[in-house]
């Protein structure tokens, strides 16, 4: 098959066959118009072609096309030589490549800086990034899932409603009038260490999501927390968006963003009520351990955790390929993949 990039300046053709491993993928490129173009949006057309042939764990790059950038492709992590000297790229590389699905991400970690916060000594954060955050195509759905930052002249009515919905009030407890809702969106909005955010499926909200540094945050007294650690609070707002294949979508998504928002975040923590059988089961198949139960004051919760090593070494970006249906995998083959991200 032929794959032509959308995005940015150069629009290459990509002849893309099966192998010569089970696990591989060759992406023969014959020529570049634009090196220096090509090496630019090497990352998001990389990511593209990945997501399309989930099955490849590495990318053969055949051609004299990424010849000419491979000292620029090896510099950045996007290719390296395997023994028998062929230049691939292993897939787990690539997904920690934040220009192809975040690239509102800066190249460069934000410098270290420890503050005071109250009690906390902790990194100084970043500024909080406004706009669209994270794009995905998923090939099962034939959808994109997004995740946006969260305003209140945008999602204030959204969240009041979905906040009321007794399903969701009974885990959350935020039920109320919508001042609440806006003071409590207010706060998170003006709080360095928290973004609310909004999650979509095509352009349809369907949840909202409220993501931390958990070095400074209410869950730091209870474990050994590191700097770059995250965290992460979710509500399916839109019963449209519930089931297994959608959860596939969002939560490694979602810990996909938090792994590229920054590189020296190796763990994400979470702390659902421990009663939560749903949520809990939900975490155990994304790849969490269980570390321990504990008190908070308004929840008795269970302590999880997901290792960046783990997410990446066993790809967990996809779901079970023995449980997935075939027949929605072969859809999503024939479903016209949609503009993934506008650089």
């Amino acid at each position: 098959m032929t794959v032509t990039a959308l995005p940015t300046r150069f629009v290459p053709e990509v002849m893309v066959t099966p192998g010569p491993a089970a696990d591989e993928a060759t992406l023969r490129l014959d020529a570049a118009a634009d090196p220096a173009a090509l090496l630019d949006g090497a990352a998001a057309l990389l990511g593209r072609l990945s997501a399309r042939h989930p099955a490849a764990t590495t990318l053969v790059l055949a051609g004299a096309g990424w010849a000419l950038i491979e000292v620029g492709l090896r510099a950045r992590g996007l290719a390296l030589r395997d023994p028998a000297g062929r230049l691939v790229l292993p897939v787990d590389l690539l997904w920690q490549q934040p220009a192809a699905w975040a690239p509102q991400v800066p190249p460069v970690p934000y410098p270290y800086r420890p503050v005071l916060s109250g009690a906390f000594r902790h990194p100084q954060r970043p500024p909080k990034p406004q706009g669209e955050l994270y794009r995905r195509f998923v090939p099962w759905l034939g959808l994109d899932i997004s995740f946006r930052a969260a305003s209140l002249e945008a999602d204030l009515d959204l969240l009041h409603r979905w906040m009321n919905d007794p399903r969701v009030a009974a885990i959350w407890e935020e039920a109320g009038p919508i001042d609440h809702h806006r003071a409590y969106l207010s706060g998170l909005i003006a709080d360095p260490h928290m973004i609310p955010m909004i999650g979509c499926f095509g352009d349809e909200p369907f949840g909202y999501f409220e993501i931390y540094w958990a070095k400074e945050n209410r869950i730091a007294p209870f474990y050994d927390a590191q700097d770059h650690d995250r965290g992460w609070h979710v509500l399916v707002g839109d019963d449209r968006f519930r089931g297994r294949q959608y959860v596939a979508a969002w939560l490694p998504s979602l810990m996909h963003y938090l792994f590229l928002d920054d590189p020296r975040t190796t763990r994400i923590v979470g702390e659902p009520r421990s009663d939560h059988s749903q949520q809990l089961r939900n975490l155990d198949r994304g790849g969490f351990a269980r570390i321990k139960d504990f008190d908070f004051p308004h929840k008795r919760a269970t302590l999880v955790m997901l290792l960046r090593e783990r997410f990446f070494g066993d790809r967990l970006w996809l779901p079970d390929f023995a449980t997935a249906s075939p027949d929605s995998w072969a859809a999503a083959a024939t479903t016209p993949e949609p503009r993934t991200i506008a650089r």
